[in-house]
């Protein structure tokens, strides 16, 4: 394709995401000062639609991008709109005092609909080597104790069980053992050095603590499940004109935790770099090929990786959702990976 009709496509790709309507080739020659006649640009028009790039929803003159055309859109564009100072800024100061996984994907879920001003998905990081980093002891009375493993993923789990009556200095020394076999292992690991540990006992010390380790197998063997955090459900009342094609469909994936994992899993594997983009039919889920979905992976596939992303109508501004969501997903994954 030529310079001049790229020109086009891109300045139709521009107004019709900013007005919602048809573009018309006078309007494009007054805001975009291509240098050619209002003939010229309708005959590139005239190609471009024939060329399956544009198409006109009715008998007016202005035409509307077609999936393929915002694919070529998307695949020839010259740069991405950088971050302004203050989105920057909003990113930075969003994350700071997150205490957990599960509040570190909340908040990135917050942050990117904030942003984009679209539906966001925040896959939950796994690691692909989970390794125990560290467990917590806490009395929570008499004969009652409550259990935290922290892993490598930065998720935290949790669990209370009964413990005949102890003490303080007791509940630390537990803890000392049971950190001192399972910290930096892997669960599996973990698990086979306390049945070492355990069979050089004395029975009735074995007997006193068989509450606590049978407890801690039971969180250590089950590794959480792929989860997703959505975030930003209320952008989709801007595109009410769009229901049968963008808003209900996107409301009713949103009810499939599957759905959502197969939309990211299929746009980005582990290991890729950059973001990936979908567009209308390339994606695989019939209900969602009104959409696009615009994803990046985050963190490192040598601890814990996940994929983030927003999903909503074809007709979106490519360059800042792709600025918006590489940002957050390189901030993200640095944030994990320093804490």
């Amino acid at each position: 394709m030529d310079e001049r009709k790229l020109a086009v496509l891109r300045a139709i790709v521009t107004d019709y995401v900013a007005s919602r309507e048809p573009v018309g080739s006078k309007a494009l020659v007054e805001r975009h000062h291509l240098d050619v006649s209002a003939a010229t640009i309708r005959n590139d028009m005239a190609a471009l639609e024939d060329e399956g790039y544009l198409t006109h929803p009715h008998t007016s003159a202005g035409r509307i991008p077609t999936d393929k055309g915002y694919r070529l859109f998307v695949d020839r564009l010259a740069a991405i709109k950088p971050l302004s100072a203050a989105e920057r800024r909003a990113i930075s100061s969003f994350m700071e005092g997150a205490c957990d996984l599960d509040d570190v994907v909340q908040r990135t879920a917050r942050l990117l609909a904030q942003v984009t001003r679209q539906v966001a998905i925040v896959q939950y990081p796994v690691a692909a080597s989970p390794r125990v980093r560290h467990i917590e002891l806490v009395s929570l009375g008499a004969d009652r104790v409550l259990i935290v493993v922290i892993r490598s993923s930065g998720t935290v789990e949790q669990r209370a069980f009964e413990l005949a009556e102890h003490s303080d200095a007791e509940l630390a020394n537990l803890r000392d053992w049971i950190n001192a076999l399972a910290v930096g292992r892997t669960p599996n690991d973990a698990l086979s050095a306390m049945a070492v540990a355990l069979e050089g006992m004395a029975p009735a010390e074995r007997l006193r603590i068989s509450r606590l380790t049978a407890v801690l197998s039971d969180v250590l063997a089950a590794e959480p499940g792929a989860r997703v955090m959505v975030g930003g459900v209320p952008n989709l009342a801007r595109f009410g004109a769009e229901y049968e094609t963008t808003v209900k469909p996107v409301l009713e994936a949103l009810e499939e935790q599957m759905v959502l994992l197969r939309l990211l899993g299929e746009a980005v594997r582990p290991g890729d770099d950059g973001v990936m983009v979908r567009i209308g039919g390339e994606n695989s889920y019939q209900p969602l090929q009104s959409t696009s979905v615009v994803v990046s992976g985050y963190g490192s596939t040598d601890s814990a990786w996940a994929t983030l992303g927003v999903v909503g109508p074809t007709r979106m501004d490519y360059p800042s959702i792709i600025a918006a969501v590489r940002a957050v997903a390189n901030y993200v994954g640095r944030f994990l990976q320093e804490g």
